[in-house]
């Protein structure tokens, strides 16, 4: 891997408060490495550190890039929702901003039908075939329809296992951090605090 410097600017990381930490007494000690100091009883991460990983995730992401991998986002909390789908949509990967299906990448076959199902179904629309349909028939294939495209519209185009999965929130999407982890898949992982 070819490594880049990125400049990461402290001052700005200080403006955007990632220097803030959890409350002194919801802390893991296996996070002492990363503490830069404790004030008015919330720890400050170390800056230095968080640019060095944020190089590094940089430089993977840019060399993933450069190689035409796949990402996938990772981001349900209600507040980051928006967020993910416009900056997946900026960056041209897939995104799950919804409920994500728990087992989704490790029931990948069960995913993959549902996609085919979504893009039959999606299909059937464009034609014009669904309004051809008896009116009960129709209205439940729209909200299935409807329904699919909540909640796999963000995925409509893969085909295969993402190479890299950027999580947004770790606590709240444990259950594809694991997933990640038992299929090898590299993961980013932004931890915010709203």
């Amino acid at each position: 891997m070819t490594r880049r410097y990125w400049t990461i600017n402290l001052e700005e990381m200080m403006g955007a408060g990632v220097h803030f930490g959890h409350g002194t007494r919801k802390w893991n000690p296996r996070m002492a490495p990363y503490i830069f100091a404790r004030r008015k009883g919330i720890h400050n991460i170390n800056h230095a550190r968080t640019a060095r990983f944020l190089a590094e995730a940089c430089d993977l992401v840019f060399d993933a890039t450069s190689r035409g991998k796949k990402f996938l986002i990772v981001g349900t909390k209600n507040k980051v929702v928006d967020s993910v789908a416009r900056a997946a949509i900026k960056a041209r990967c897939h995104y799950v901003n919804k409920k994500r299906l728990d087992g989704m990448l490790i029931n990948w076959y069960t995913i993959e039908m549902r996609l085919h199902k979504f893009r039959d179904l999606r299909m059937e629309q464009k034609m014009g075939r669904l309004n051809r349909l008896p009116k009960r028939d129709a209205v439940l294939l729209k909200r299935q329809l409807s329904h699919l495209q909540t909640y796999l519209g963000g995925i409509k185009y893969i085909t295969g296992f993402p190479n890299i999965v950027r999580i947004i929130d770790q606590q709240e999407e444990s259950t594809a951090l694991h997933e990640c982890m038992t299929l090898g898949i590299p993961t980013i992982q932004i931890v915010i605090q709203i």
